[in-house]
């Protein structure tokens, strides 16, 4: 299946249905998601990155129906990561020679794939590439979100092909954003910076800045992933201004893992202390063993503040704690309160470990952590319930 998108711009990608996790197991796709390449068929005709390497031979097919394969003039790389290029392999043993358009680093990481020294040429922000009466404008965009990554536009046309940028894991016969319910659509945006661009914050809005400073006309975006934006292709690019700038909502996320309940109960009812205040707080509560990460994730990436829970086992946190504070370091939020509570029987470790990995991760630690023993009787109900109104007004005067 192709669709057109403008005038001679076609897509020739795969909807995959079924995927439920990318990145290995990193991050679930519960909406499956789509791999965008884009055939412009001008004067000259070039191709904009391929599919997963499962669908290799089947993009190949569908494309030789859009076009005689010896014919495409050029090939451009935005991305060497294999949801990109995965097709590459096989459509170069078909056209050997042709030249493929790509970053410094593109060259680099493409090589590291797949070992070929095919015909690279390297460009950079400014350079452009004739197709006829339009060409292709490339823009570099390094970390956004590898090193080798870089945008192209289409003068003429006004279409910006944004790579991993704008984009959504999100699949959908529609593949407009005009033609997709709107609350599912930004949901997935939302999660895909959360969980993908947020370490990057900071070039985002350089880069945003960058592009926009050009003066380019926009009508139509282009991502890799997920729908196109042709129906005020601005909106997102607002969205990501507000996501890059320290983004967050009024919201308190509470997440822990339990052995025997204790934990749960404290949180439920540190839960309770919070909504006790007139401060309007929303509050999420996520048990770690039953709730996707990359949806705690972007519950995180929302929050004010977040509370960490976990009961003290073998002197540490429990795994699923763990795990979560690992991504959470790695994703480097900014601008957020954080505070530990657990359950324990007889060493009682675990919030001070929480307490450390916040620490470390930047977030500011409001209040002392709360820490149980065995199973919590009333009085320790009560502290519970004073320590979520306690650390709900701290966040909020």
């Amino acid at each position: 299946m192709n669709i057109p998108v403008k005038n001679n711009v076609y897509w020739v990608g795969k909807i995959d249905w079924d995927l439920r996790k990318f990145h290995g197991n990193e991050y679930s796709t519960h909406k499956g998601t789509t791999y965008n390449p884009y055939l412009i068929k001008e004067e000259k005709i070039a191709l904009i990155d391929s599919v997963w390497t499962p669908f290799s031979k089947e993009f190949i097919a569908n494309l030789a129906q859009e076009t005689d394969l010896t014919q495409i003039d050029y090939i451009i790389a935005n991305h060497a990561e294999c949801d990109h290029s995965g097709a590459l392999p096989e459509l170069m043993k078909i056209i050997p020679d042709t030249p493929i358009y790509c970053s410094k680093n593109g060259v680099k990481s493409l090589k590291g794939h797949y070992h070929q020294d095919w015909n690279f040429n390297v460009v950079k922000t400014g350079d452009t590439l004739s197709l006829g009466e339009k060409e292709l404008v490339f823009v570099e965009a390094p970390m956004l979100h590898w090193p080798d990554s870089m945008f192209c536009y289409l003068t003429k046309d006004n279409i910006l092909f944004s790579n991993d940028a704008f984009g959504q894991h999100y699949a959908s016969e529609y593949m407009f954003n005009d033609l997709v319910d709107q609350s599912e659509l930004f949901n997935e945006c939302i999660k895909y910076y959360a969980n993908i661009l947020t370490p990057f914050s900071s070039l985002v809005t350089k880069k945003i800045k960058e592009v926009l400073s050009f003066n380019l006309p926009l009508d139509i975006i282009c991502t890799s992933h997920g729908v196109i934006w042709r129906n005020k292709p601005a909106q997102i690019i607002e969205k990501y201004m507000k996501w890059a700038d320290n983004y967050q909502e009024n919201q308190i996320t509470i997440i822990y893992d339990t052995m025997w309940n204790s934990t749960r109960i404290m949180a439920e009812n540190i839960a309770i202390g919070i909504q006790d205040n007139d401060n309007k707080i929303n509050v999420k509560l996520l048990n770690l063993a039953k709730t996707d990460k990359n949806d705690v994730i972007t519950e995180v990436f929302k929050s004010k503040a977040i509370m960490v829970g976990s009961p003290t086992i073998n002197n540490g946190i429990l795994v699923s704690v763990a795990g979560i504070l690992e991504m959470i370091k790695g994703l480097k939020f900014k601008n957020k309160s954080g505070a530990a509570f657990g359950s324990y029987g007889w060493s009682g470790e675990s919030v001070k470990i929480i307490t450390k990995i916040l620490k470390e991760s930047g977030f500011d630690i409001k209040e002392d952590g709360l820490k149980m023993m065995w199973n919590p009787e009333p009085e320790s109900i009560e502290k519970c319930i004073a320590y979520g109104k306690q650390f709900a007004l701290s966040i909020t005067h």
